[in-house]
């Protein structure tokens, strides 16, 4: 094959203030859902985890079979698709529509044969089904709001729980599952239920700080958890058993993961996550390897280890939570990328390791990246900022001061005496060390921008590509390209200043030659949908570009020959969801080289290509 993925970082889940997320897991491995896409979080090896991208909606919710081999995923209009985790293509062996609105929780039975779907029906807010047919298998009575969550005991005689935002807990007996019991322990909505694997007790926790524990079998209440030194003081979003069902842990909006004891019904240990809004805890997950996960509104992965005597996590894993905006190359093995939110994130290839820019960074949709001198990177954003990001002991971080552009910028691109151009609305910026040194007025409106030594292309929403010199005092337009179809989206110079090529809205691309000052070739139009970002192949700054690759909201990615116009590599559902960013790395292996592609799932992805 011509392409090989080497690795994926994936995103973290998306949260929501005062809504509890349901997370999965089986061995060592995570699964939740982001947007559209469905996450299997591998917590030893990230690089090696994986994503489902085949729903239409948002994705809400994703669990794992009991033998690990399928999932069930559903999303916000009621669809349920189950799907092979372990085959390559992920096939989806059953898919129904369970019920008519948002699904908030499913439950597989101990047999794989059976789960119920809970949440926000219509006509109905929760259905048992058999997962070979999608027939129902008994109902889901007694709840008049929407059901938040439901487990089913693995063992027979089964027995089913649900939860929900009207304080109740129904326990049913199945199969065929009907209603046995309403359960009034909670005073406010009920976010979490949960059975132990061995079925004999399972728990509760609510938005009225509480914690109960209830007989599996007869649903009888056995105990409510109120240790007065150590509970709760604030909503419990989540709780999640150990593998010998002895203990169990609890996350809450105080900030808090507390490990509670069965047998004493006391607190073993708490974890205090941190402060602020952002550090309220609304999900967990036990894994089968003793690793504590708690789940943070900021999207951040807490791994709590039991043996440690250590009130903090002792791993924290961050990652984008919305799509990934930007992206450039970093020093040595690193790459930075913005998100949709504002927040901004370095990439260690060599660990294989996610980390935040630490610093005050942007407010809103990171616009742009761009490399500069001395390892420096410089970031836009849509709250109207530009920033400087400096290296420093191996991570990397925003410097305090800033440049307010005096619009918002769509683009910035940076040349070899370390000015950085940033396109905005109306015109263009020339900023150096955070002032601006020029400003250009063109009659065009811009539209993108790429630069390399002393060229600047900006390309313009009348189809053409202005080529300009910079003299380190002013731009000067040299000529004219033209050649695309429609309003040019993404350009890049190679980094002899030899090649220029733009990328359309029509999805075409076109190679243009600086020396003729002329078009070299438009044959390039196998895109279908707008080209969000190229990068030029240079084997070093004085060598002309071999090749070119592009990435477009079609959510493939092409790599194309200089030197050979005709020969090129396509990888088609690189970034689902579509494309915003595509650059080379620096390794080098074979004839092949490594690219990153990363778009609206919030995944950048490794490709390990067979240049043609």
């Amino acid at each position: 094959m011509s392409f090989v993925q080497t690795a994926l970082y994936p995103c973290n889940p998306v949260t929501t203030r005062g809504v509890s997320t349901k997370l999965s897991s089986h061995q060592d491995k995570l699964i939740y859902a982001n947007g559209r896409t469905i996450v299997i979080h591998d917590l030893k090896d990230p690089a090696s985890s994986r994503t489902f991208s085949g729903h239409a909606q948002n994705t809400t919710v994703a669990r794992f079979s009991p033998t690990g081999y399928y999932c069930a995923s559903a999303d916000a209009i009621g669809l349920v698709k189950i799907w092979d985790t372990i085959g390559e293509d992920q096939s989806v062996k059953w898919e129904y529509r369970v019920i008519s609105g948002r699904v908030n929780d499913l439950a597989w039975d101990g047999e794989g044969k059976r789960m119920i779907v809970v949440g926000d029906g219509k006509d109905k807010f929760g259905r048992p089904i058999i997962v070979d047919t999608g027939a129902s298998c008994g109902e889901i009575t007694g709840h008049a709001k929407v059901v938040n969550a439901v487990s089913i005991r693995h063992q027979r005689p089964f027995r089913a729980v649900t939860g929900g935002d009207d304080g109740l807990i129904i326990f049913s007996q199945g199969v065929p599952y009907k209603y046995d019991k309403t359960i009034r322990t909670h005073t406010k909505f009920v976010q979490d239920v949960r059975y132990a694997p061995s079925g004999d007790v399972f728990a509760s926790v609510g938005s009225d700080y509480k914690v109960f524990l209830y007989d599996g079998k007869t649903g009888e209440t056995l105990v409510e958890l109120t240790d007065s030194e150590s509970a709760h003081n604030g909503s419990v979003m989540a709780c999640s058993w150990s593998g010998d069902s002895e203990s169990f842990m609890t996350s809450s909006l105080d900030c808090t993961v507390k490990l509670w004891d069965v047998e004493s019904r006391k607190v073993a240990r708490t974890w205090d996550v941190g402060r602020g809004v952002t550090n309220q805890q609304v999900g967990c997950v036990w894994t089968s390897s003793d690793d504590l996960v708690s789940l943070s509104l900021s999207g951040a992965l807490n791994v709590f280890d039991k043996r440690e005597n250590k009130g903090r996590p002792s791993r924290v894993l961050q990652a984008p939570q919305k799509a990934i905006t930007a992206a450039a190359r970093g020093p040595s093995d690193t790459f930075i990328a913005g998100s949709a939110d504002g927040r901004t994130f370095y990439y260690d290839t060599s660990s294989h390791s996610i980390h935040p820019v630490e610093g005050e960074g942007h407010t809103n949709l990171v616009s742009g990246l761009a490399a500069g001198p001395d390892e420096h990177l410089y970031s836009s954003g849509f709250d109207d900022r530009v920033r400087e990001i400096e290296p420093s002991g191996g991570t990397f971080s925003f410097t305090q001061a800033s440049f307010s552009a005096s619009s918002q910028p769509k683009a910035l691109a940076g040349t070899v005496d370390g000015t950085l151009f940033v396109v905005g609305i109306n015109g263009i910026e020339a900023v150096r060390s955070n002032q601006r040194v020029f400003e250009l007025k063109p009659t065009y409106v811009p539209s993108a921008i790429g630069a390399a030594g002393n060229t600047v292309a900006i390309g313009a929403e009348d189809t053409r590509v202005h080529v300009y010199a910079w003299d380190g005092r002013a731009l000067s337009e040299s000529y004219v390209l033209e050649g695309n179809r429609g309003p040019v989206t993404a350009i890049a110079v190679s980094a002899n200043g030899e090649h220029i090529v733009a990328g359309d809205s029509a999805g075409k691309i076109v190679l243009f030659g600086t020396a003729a000052k002329a078009k070299i070739t438009d044959r390039w139009a196998h895109h279908t949908a707008r080209i969000a970002s190229l990068a030029f192949l240079c084997p070093s700054t004085a060598e002309s570009a071999t090749h070119v690759a592009s990435i477009s909201l079609d959510t493939n990615v092409y790599v194309y020959s200089v030197t050979n116009i005709s020969k090129y590599v396509a990888i088609r559902g690189a970034a689902p969801g579509g494309g915003s960013a595509v650059l080379w790395l620096e390794s080098q292996r074979d004839g092949k080289r490594e690219l990153v592609s990363a778009g609206a799932d919030g995944c950048a992805r490794i490709w390990e290509v067979a240049l043609p």
